[in-house]
């Protein structure tokens, strides 16, 4: 146990119903009629914020007309998963295309001081056993997983095809062809017999709408491109010494502000942290890999602790599971197995749900009593305790984040009674009224996730048969077989969260989709067709088969304070006049993510191809 640790309250120490009317009144105060359009497009004088890379420099080279049997869009995890079992199936003719100067996704992009991977390590990087590698720390370096990525993308020859620093605008099924044409910014135009969209979860940055955002004069950046030239250090040497006599401010206090902000307090001669809703943080108890550890591990390890996290931090533990992960995405479902074990007692679902529902507002206090017990000025602390329910925002950990609000030159600004930042200026912003003068804006504001398809994909033009546009065909929600392919647009696949199983681990669902795709490719092309495509039958029965079974998320995702985990907590309104709220982790199927693997296994076993219509 670390220094500032609490201990978990008891129950009848905290007063639940009044606790739940705080909620909403915190999260009410915060609520904003605009939605998603708080905030705006990294275009026009904005678009280097997503168009532009501070880390490679672009080579100049003329367009490519070029055909492939697969055109994967993206070379993050998910686009690195698609390629890497498109070469077990024994597919070789393949690209991946990303705007990036190389693969890593949001791991080339975010380079920001102190950043680590926030949850397990051992489960979060991909084919360790494969690979042969272990990760220094369980919570390691943002550097280390780009490192290894892009490893894993030399051992099964990603590089051969790809192309980066390309910028793709438009897609479009040809129908005569029976292919998808891929256009870019750059002049390309790439054919491809197949299509895996996989632009990943964390693909465009997205900066708050704040009135005056353009008058500035000041320097301003996102932190998914990091700018070490302006603050001084690098990623692995986080020195901001340029900082020293300058005034810094930030927006936006997620989980990437949380393993950031000490870093900004540490050097920079004032800074303000610009909050309009607190994150739940825990100490992160890093630790180095230990050799013997690893030395002890038998095969088949990686996928034991995957699974073992999966059921802590979604799911639940078996009957006295011991807890591998031990960190705050397990503590609710780890305190209450430590309780049912203690009575001997393991109870049906009815009651379990009871229990977690009152172990969800126990371990939340626990980390506001932690607040008190790091941060020196109460008022202080009052403002950064969190009041919501667990995981209505990424839960997150930091050792040294409360504790910069203790040093003289770093300021706590809230901004939720105005929702957010009330303007900027020529020299600086304005909040409650005052202005305060800063050399620096930085917004961690994160990214378009839940937001319209065309605000997270960001093509021009995404059309599949007849013309049928991607985002019209999921402009009322999700329409998939088995979260992978939609009626309307042949030989093309989806790797993300939308319509499927969930594994608490995201690279587990990038290796189990593309796994899945990789079958349809093989099976396609070994029974000499050229098109397949879910018929709308078929896509129907899925749909009303995981809408059947999914679990009811709409009051906690309607309670929960607006995020990007709740698209703002606008939610869409059918024909009907229901109301509709769009989750971060899409639709997912009720039974659960072994059940959802052995639906996928015995479809695939079956091998009829069940649903497709070939061409």
């Amino acid at each position: 146990m670390t220094l500032y640790d609490v201990d978990l309250p008891k129950a009848e120490e905290i007063d639940i119903p009044a606790l739940k009317e705080k909620y909403k009144q915190e999260r009410d105060r915060r609520m904003r009629n605009e939605g998603q359009n708080q905030y705006i497009k990294p275009t026009e004088d904005f678009e280097y914020v997503y168009e532009g890379d501070p880390y490679t420099p672009v080579t100049p080279r003329e367009p490519i007309a070029k055909e492939f049997e697969v055109v994967i869009l993206g070379g993050g995890f998910s686009g690195i998963m698609a390629g890497v079992q498109l070469r077990k199936a024994g597919i070789d003719n393949f690209c991946n295309i990303d705007h990036a100067g190389d693969f890593g996704g949001v791991w080339y992009w975010n380079r920001y001081p102190g950043l680590q991977c926030d949850n397990d390590a051992y489960c979060y990087f991909p084919l360790l056993e494969e690979m042969d590698y272990m990760p220094t720390k369980k919570f390691t370096e943002g550097y280390e997983i780009l490192e290894y990525a892009q490893s894993i993308c030399r051992k099964y020859g990603l590089y051969d095809n790809a192309l980066f620093h390309t910028l793709v605008n438009r897609v479009n099924w040809d129908e005569e062809g029976k292919c998808w044409h891929v256009r870019t910014k750059q002049g390309d135009d790439i054919r491809g017999r197949h299509l895996i969209v996989a632009n990943g979860l964390l693909n465009i940055p997205k900066l708050p709408g704040i009135p005056g955002i353009s008058q500035f004069k000041g320097h301003m950046f996102h932190t998914a491109r990091w700018d070490y030239d302006y603050t001084g250090g690098s990623q692995r040497a986080p020195m901001l010494d340029k900082l020293a006599n300058k005034k810094v401010a930030i927006v936006g206090t997620g989980a990437t502000a949380i393993q950031l902000v000490p870093y900004l307090g540490k050097y920079a001669e004032q800074f303000y942290v610009l909050q309009r809703t607190p994150s739940c943080v825990d100490t992160r108890r890093n630790s180095e890999t230990d050799p013997e550890w690893v030395k002890s591990l038998q095969p088949g390890w990686q996928e034991e602790r995957r699974a073992n996290f999966h059921r802590g931090a979604n799911e639940r533990y078996q009957a006295n599971e011991p807890d591998m992960i031990v960190d705050i995405w397990t503590e609710v479902n780890r305190r209450l197995t430590d309780e049912f074990n203690s009575e001997d007692h393991y109870p049906d679902m009815a009651e379990y749900a009871d229990r977690r529902d009152v172990m969800d507002f126990r371990v939340m206090e626990r980390l506001r009593r932690r607040v008190d017990a790091i941060v020196k000025d109460k008022a202080t602390a009052e403002l950064l305790k969190p009041y919501y329910r667990y995981q209505c925002k990424r839960p997150t950990s930091n050792d040294n984040y409360y504790e910069t609000f203790n040093r003289p030159n770093v300021h706590l600004v809230d901004v939720s009674e105005s929702q957010g930042v009330e303007r900027l200026t020529e020299n600086g912003f304005v909040a409650n009224g005052k202005e305060y003068e800063v050399d620096c804006m930085i917004f961690a504001s994160g990214y378009e996730v839940t937001s319209d398809l065309d605000r997270r994909w960001g093509f021009e033009e995404f059309t599949g048969r007849d013309g049928l546009s991607m985002y019209d065909n999921w402009a009322g929600g999700y329409k998939t077989m088995h979260g992978v392919m939609t009626h309307g647009f042949p030989n093309m696949y989806i790797v993300g969260l939308n319509q499927g199983g969930l594994n608490s681990t995201l690279t587990k669902n990038f290796e189990e989709q593309s796994k899945h795709i990789s079958y349809i490719i093989k099976e396609v092309k070994r029974r000499g067709a050229s098109v397949a495509e879910v018929t709308k039958e078929a896509q129907d029965a899925y749909i009303q088969h995981l809408r059947e079974t999914e679990m009811d998320r709409t009051e906690w995702i309607r309670e929960c304070t607006p995020s990007y985990f709740n698209n703002e907590g606008k939610p869409d309104v059918d024909e009907n006049g229901n109301e509709k709220y769009r989750f971060y982790l899409g639709e997912v199927y009720g039974p659960g993510w072994d059940a959802f693997m052995k639906l996928l296994e015995d479809w695939r076993t079956n091998g009829e191809l069940s649903g497709l219509e070939l061409d």
